[in-house]
């Protein structure tokens, strides 16, 4: 599925420099075709992402579709635009938020 692709892609981006300069645990409730809940941890043990809830609590919630977070990681919709336009709820620490869309 693009959704668990997408996370097998961030798993092997995470490096341990993203893991000391992030420190944030980000859980994402898709919905949709391939909804769920998946997460990326880039506070604990070098990282690690994957789907269900994370392994300790999360400093950023973020709510889209399914098909906008594909599109989001892939380059084809800016995080800031899907946050403007509604397709992006983001609850938390902003501030971490920002940082990961750097990340991106």
């Amino acid at each position: 599925s693009p959704v668990a692709e997408t996370f097998r892609a961030i798993q092997g981006a995470i490096s341990e420099e993203y893991v000391r300069t992030t420190q944030g645990v980000f859980q994402f409730d898709l919905s949709g075709d391939e909804g769920g809940t998946w997460y990326i941890d880039l506070k604990t043990n070098g990282g690690s992402a994957g789907l269900g809830k994370p392994p300790v609590t999360a400093d950023v919630v973020m709510s889209m579709s399914s098909a906008d977070f594909v599109k989001m990681f892939t380059g084809k919709l800016k995080p800031t635009l899907a946050f403007m336009s509604g397709k992006l709820r983001i609850k938390g620490n902003m501030a971490l938020a920002i940082k990961l869309e750097k990340m991106l």
